[in-house]
């Protein structure tokens, strides 16, 4: 029942893991980090991407335009480039050790103990890579907020709001955590079976053993 249970986890670990992963690959690239309506031209809606800027007009027209240069960027924006590729990285990383340390694969089958260094490094990565997409999302949305409500700033010029994809980095990474998480807890599970195979292997040799006098009379 128990292994039943740990099993179930595995399996919904991984799939957390794999849709985090996905959903962070996404947020990466799409160009709705921040959004900002002019109000003298309603009709425009600027979008902001790690990557690019975009103008969306009523027509449903998409103009986009890469950034000039990277080191023009703001800090923010620089650094969760670096991180958001890091994540990526360690997410598809931890999708393949995980891979190999579940109990339904044969890769390692009879050495329970690889398997669940397997799992366990899988799960570690994959936390990692779920920090590592909060961190710059969140920063980059406190960073909105602050220039959002900067007094500084007179009330006509149009300020940048949220965009899309923070909140698909939020869900990216909490999913990327929690997967993690259930795939490192998960790992246990393969070494209850070992010590008991073992207890029942030893006492099943000593009863033939004890047996055996018994047959030659």
């Amino acid at each position: 029942m128990a292994g039943g249970w740990w099993a179930k986890a595995q399996g919904g670990g991984m799939l957390l893991a794999l849709l985090g992963w996905i959903s962070s690959c996404v947020t990466t690239f799409v160009p709705l980090w921040k959004n900002l309506n002019l109000d003298l031209n309603e009709l425009e809606v600027w979008n902001m991407g790690l990557w690019q800027v975009c103008i969306t007009q009523e027509e449903g027209v998409v103009e986009c335009q890469a950034h000039g240069s990277f080191l023009a960027l703001p800090p923010e924006l620089r650094i969760s480039r670096l991180l958001m590729c890091l994540s990526n990285g360690l997410g598809l990383l931890g999708c393949l050790l995980a891979a190999l340390g579940l109990e339904g694969w044969r890769t390692c089958e009879d050495k329970p103990g690889r398997k669940r260094q397997l799992l366990l490094g899988g799960g570690v990565t994959l936390g990692m890579a779920g920090i590592t997409t909060l961190v710059p999302v969140s920063w980059v949305a406190y960073n909105t907020i602050l220039d959002f409500w900067d007094e500084t700033v007179p009330d006509i010029v149009p300020r940048w709001e949220f965009g899309e994809a923070t909140f698909l980095g939020w869900f990216a990474g909490a999913f990327l955590a929690a997967g993690g998480l259930l795939l490192a807890c998960s790992a246990r599970s393969t070494t209850t079976a070992t010590p008991l195979s073992g207890k029942a292997t030893s006492s099943g040799q000593h009863f033939v053993l004890l047996m055996t006098p018994w047959y030659h009379h």
